[in-house]
């Protein structure tokens, strides 16, 4: 089955996820979608200083939409902050600086931001972390998973509050297509037994991603709640950690922008509030979050039991 999801996935992401399927589905998109002025909207972006992230944060602030980038490097998030005004005019851009693996600080960030902002209209989940050999984080939890998961469950779980007392809230979470051959797991989050795939294991965390973004669409009715495929996209991680990858496939890589069209419509566009919280997009389509056949659904046993696991760790590193 997994020789079957592999390949299921690379054929799909040949007709999909490549530059030329961009370009062939962006023949439909409706121009007036991100035409709206956003100016007084408040937007959080994690991992906004490079590739996706940032032209996330550059299309949102050319609309004069106010950003709260955060990201770990601030020398890189100063830079990333200064070319944007630059290049957008909008100077309602501030710098947060957070390591997403650090549990902990994650909290404190996520208090504070609620008790100095008194609103926030729109979360992006973009940041993401892949290694090549597994490790962990100070408290002792699996890097990986502490930053693609346990991160995004305590930021949201957090900031959700402050959404719900904002004016049309939406959490966008930007997924990959790696999450399409992994079926949720609910043991072994921390990748303690067998070998240690990074690729796997973010994988993984991305359909953790969804699986969260599933349960808080029907906790929390108020909020829209999105994921979306930005396709395969030439970034600096991809180039870095996948490097076969992407020497092989460097032609038809989408360009950040076009990697990041789709989460930019989630967080503008009007349309996007009519569609159905809770779901997968790609391309500004609302599509499948499992191939064909590859057998990846989750029970909703599974579900609860993963989410019941999740609070339980976020509550062990909650500040008191």
């Amino acid at each position: 089955m997994s020789l079957y999801r592999n390949s299921a996935w690379f054929l799909s992401g040949l007709t999909q996820f490549t530059r030329n399927a961009f370009v062939s589905a962006s023949k439909s998109f409706v121009e007036k979608d991100l035409e709206a002025s956003v100016a007084g909207r408040t937007f959080m972006i994690t991992g906004a200083n490079s590739g996706i992230g940032k032209a996330t944060a550059m299309a949102i602030a050319k609309k004069g939409g106010t950003i709260h980038m955060v990201c770990r490097n601030k020398d890189k998030a100063e830079e990333a902050r200064a070319e944007i005004v630059k290049e957008t005019g909008n100077k309602e851009i501030y710098v947060h600086i957070l390591d997403l693996s650090e549990t902990r600080k994650v909290w404190e960030f996520a208090e504070n931001f609620k008790k100095k902002y008194k609103t926030l209209n729109v979360l992006i989940n973009n940041a993401g972390s892949m290694l090549t050999k597994r490790e962990v984080n100070a408290e002792g939890l699996e890097k990986s998973f502490a930053s693609n998961s346990l991160a995004i469950y305590i930021l949201t779980k957090s900031l959700i509050p402050l959404l719900e007392k904002s004016t049309d809230p939406r959490v966008v979470t930007v997924s990959s297509g790696g999450m399409l051959v992994q079926k949720l797991r609910t043991g072994n989050l921390q990748s303690e037994l067998g070998g240690y795939d990074g690729t796997m294991v973010y994988a993984q965390n991305k359909r953790q991603q969804m699986v969260m973004t599933e349960q808080w669409a029907t906790a929390h009715p108020s909020i829209h709640f999105s994921a979306m495929h930005p396709g395969w996209v030439d970034t600096p991680t991809v180039a870095t950690l996948m490097p076969d990858f992407h020497r092989s496939m460097r032609e038809r890589l989408r360009t950040p922008e076009q990697g990041a069209d789709t989460a930019v419509w989630l967080a503008l566009s009007e349309v996007t509030a009519a569609r159905p919280s809770g779901r997968f997009f790609q391309d500004r389509r609302m599509v499948s979050a499992h191939l064909p056949l590859a057998w990846t659904r989750s029970s909703s046993l599974e579900d609860q039991k993963f989410m019941s696991v999740m609070e339980d760790l976020a509550k062990n590193f909650q500040p008191h």
